[in-house]
């Protein structure tokens, strides 16, 4: 089996360890999510380069990080940007390489998955991928004892998502991570409405109410809602910017938000 190497480090995240840890630690500890009524069992978090999403990244890993050392296995879900398949697309990777060190791939999840018929292995789809790569970093020091099960929606079917999670939601020892960031290269004043309306769409549980224009996860985060709605559990935001907050220009932004599922 292979290891998977990163394909954007240097360009969306530092690629120096020293660098990134410490911006990673920063991100983190600098964040001020509210309380939560419980133990967060997921978040969703954004997938942009650091210097513009990273802070917001940072407040959905904030919540994690009470019990990230508990944390064994995370089930790791986003968009595919690059190439259209139909499902979601699985590895066939042992393990997927950041500058901070390997994540090891739970390979008994993705067997089960791939036998029950839920996941194909597609490897080029996770090849040159960001979305999930992003967090990588993250998980590695928020939650440093946990496999990962890195998995790529790549349509706008969700209940294929939502069987997914469904499978694999487990108990404590879980967390789930979606990645998705919201509006693109609208006006300042335009993101903020629009994210706004995503952000009252996830917190009512709209499972299969956001389209790919709210948020390019929209298929991951559709299945996602659906499955906590069928939990009892909720959805709340904690941090809701976007790039013209953080390192970018006002006239055409994109929007992040990070959510947390307890």
């Amino acid at each position: 089996m292979h290891t998977r190497p990163p394909a954007v480090a240097g360009m969306f995240y530092p690629d120096k360890p020293q660098e990134l840890a410490a911006a990673v630690r920063s991100y983190v500890a600098e964040a001020t999510p509210p309380d939560l009524k419980g133990p967060p069992k997921g978040v969703i978090a954004p997938h942009a380069g650091y210097i513009y999403s990273g802070p917001i990244a940072g407040t959905a890993y904030a919540v994690l990080a009470a019990r990230g050392k508990d944390i064994e296995r995370a089930i790791l879900f986003g968009p595919a940007h690059r190439v259209a398949f139909p499902g979601v697309a699985a590895t066939g990777a042992a393990a997927f390489d950041t500058p901070l060190g390997p994540l090891p791939v739970d390979r008994e999840a993705i067997a089960l998955l791939v036998k029950e018929g839920h996941v194909r292995e597609f490897e080029r789809a996770h090849e040159s991928e960001h979305s999930l790569e992003v967090q990588l970093p993250f998980l590695k020091q928020v939650c440093p004892n946990a496999r990962i099960v890195p998995l790529l929606a790549g349509d706008y079917e969700w209940r294929p998502v939502e069987r997914v999670l469904d499978v694999l939601w487990g108990g404590d020892e879980t967390a789930i991570i979606v990645s998705s960031d919201l509006s693109h290269y609208h006006d300042y004043a335009t993101a903020q409405n629009l994210d706004s309306d995503t952000a009252k769409t996830v917190e009512r549980l709209g499972a299969g109410q956001i389209d790919q224009e709210q948020a390019c996860g929209a298929t991951c985060i559709n299945g996602l809602l659906s499955v906590v709605a069928s939990k009892g559990l909720g959805c709340t935001t904690l941090d809701l910017r976007n790039s013209g907050d953080t390192a970018g220009p006002r006239n055409r932004v994109v929007g992040y938000g990070a959510f947390a599922v307890a």
